[in-house]
């Protein structure tokens, strides 16, 4: 009865994982990468803050609407009695650049104690010649605003990355558990056929009782231990599936072909394009241009607001301007704030603000170097402790084989053979262990030294 059982567990475990297997898709992780970008909306809610930037310099500088302004008004005369209507409409444009405004302005006033209409039209230009002479403070926001933008279009790349990456890291621990699930899975089966060799051997009474326990107890600990792998590998298996949005009852496997597997790592080069070509340094450098900008732009508010003014007024009767006069005129407005201590504070700011700047741009390149030089070694750890798993399989392997003959002869104990057998499995884990933290560790470098993705990748020209 107990053999017809064992049996039973045996065939139904194998057919269980073929059945799996029959049914399984494999998922690769470029096509995981490509489905996981175009569905997964977190993606979406990074980029869609580049919809934003375009509007930044609208918002940021001052408007150039042609602006129209219209005004009517009734002056009463107390003394005399009676009154006059006066209207005033006027057309008037800022271009913000050049710091330039131009106006027309029309004026009616009906006199009613002449019955008549007076009317005056007047083209007016006022330029800047001090405080943001010719538009030079509006350029300057304008140069800032736009390192703003590039800053703002670098981050929201660095933000895909790092979220891709979260996700490629998800999808190698998924792989590593279907490798865990696989050698857990092979060990449950290769104990099974060992208690049944056990049973065997004790019906012809080479084994004792003990052996039989021994063996079944290392099979109860196998399958507990299936089990776990099992519940890890679907728990990562739920992360793949919400990443790509697939909801079906598919089983889904990853493929053994990686990408990123060759990468190659020279630290000193690397690092030293790094510094001059990445994302990262390119914004720092961004934000040093932008304090050295703010600074220029505090000395331009320190200068007084000086206007230089000059028009052309054409003065007549009626709404026709009859019998006009012409008139040409010029002029100058000046408004000085005598102590002027909110733009004397902004400016010292500013230059506090450019200098941590430039302490924080070196603060991050010396961290960014110990980060890299240790992740580098780690990678150069990995590649080692993979080959020496290797060689302790190899051996392990061996070990087993010969030691299944010893048990076999009777030269060594049930519980040495035991184990090696575990020593070998445990060495598989280990292996597996280590290709995925290269791997893991590859794409974290990759990320780091902006690598991963580029800008063309993710934003639109």
């Amino acid at each position: 009865m107990k053999n017809r059982i064992l049996l039973f567990v045996v065939l139904f475990t194998i057919s269980f994982y073929f059945i799996q297997t029959a049914e399984a898709e494999i998922l690769s992780l470029k096509e995981f990468i490509e489905l996981s970008t175009a569905r997964d909306t977190a993606f979406q809610e990074i980029l869609i803050d580049e919809l934003k930037l375009k509007y930044r310099k609208t918002l940021g500088l001052p408007a150039e609407d042609v602006v129209l302004s219209a005004k009517s008004q009734y002056y009463f005369f107390i003394d005399e009695g009676g009154g006059e209507p006066a209207n005033t409409v006027s057309l008037s444009r800022l271009f913000p650049l050049s710091g330039t405004e131009l106006e027309a302005q029309y004026s009616s006033t009906v006199r009613s104690s002449e019955a008549d209409v007076s009317s005056e039209l007047t083209f007016l230009v006022s330029q800047p010649i001090a405080e943001n002479a010719f538009g030079k403070g509006t350029r300057l926001q304008d140069s800032i605003i736009g390192i703003e933008i590039d800053v703002a279009r670098h981050q929201i790349v660095e933000a895909y990355e790092d979220y891709l990456a979260a996700l490629i890291q998800t999808y190698y621990s998924w792989y590593s558990a279907y490798e865990n699930l696989k050698t857990g899975e092979n060990s449950y089966n290769e104990n099974l056929k060992l208690l049944e060799n056990i049973k065997e051997r004790e019906r012809n009474k080479i084994a004792l009782p003990i052996d039989v326990n021994k063996i079944t107890l290392q099979v109860l600990s196998k399958k507990e231990n299936l089990y776990n792998l099992q519940n890890e590998y679907s728990r990562y298996l739920h992360l793949v599936k919400n990443a790509i949005r697939r909801t079906d009852d598919v089983e889904l496997v990853p493929d053994e072909s990686m990408m990123y597997s060759d990468v190659s790592i020279v630290f000193l080069s690397n690092y030293d394009a790094f510094k001059k070509e990445s994302r990262t340094s390119r914004i720092l450098d961004l934000l040093e241009e932008k304090g050295g900008l703010e600074v220029e732009k505090s000395i331009d508010e320190l200068l007084p607001s000086i206007d230089l003014m000059g028009g052309f007024s054409i003065e007549g009767s009626g709404h026709s301007l009859d019998d006009s006069e012409k008139s040409v005129f010029i002029g100058i407005s000046l408004d000085l704030p005598l102590q002027r201590s909110q733009e004397k504070a902004r400016h010292e700011t500013s230059k506090i603000e450019l200098e941590k700047t430039k302490l924080s741009s070196e603060t991050v390149h010396a961290q960014l170097y110990a980060i890299l030089i240790n992740l580098h070694d780690a990678i150069e750890r990995e590649k080692k402790l993979i080959a020496m798993a290797e060689e302790k399989i190899a051996v392990a392997q061996a070990i087993v084989e010969d030691e299944a003959k010893n048990y076999s002869l009777g030269k060594v104990t049930l519980n040495d053979f035991i184990d090696v057998v575990n020593k070998l499995e445990d060495n598989k884990f280990i292996r597996i262990y280590h290709e995925i933290q290269l791997k893991k560790l590859t794409v974290e470098w990759l990320r780091l030294t902006d690598r991963l993705v580029t800008e063309k990748q993710v934003l639109k020209e």
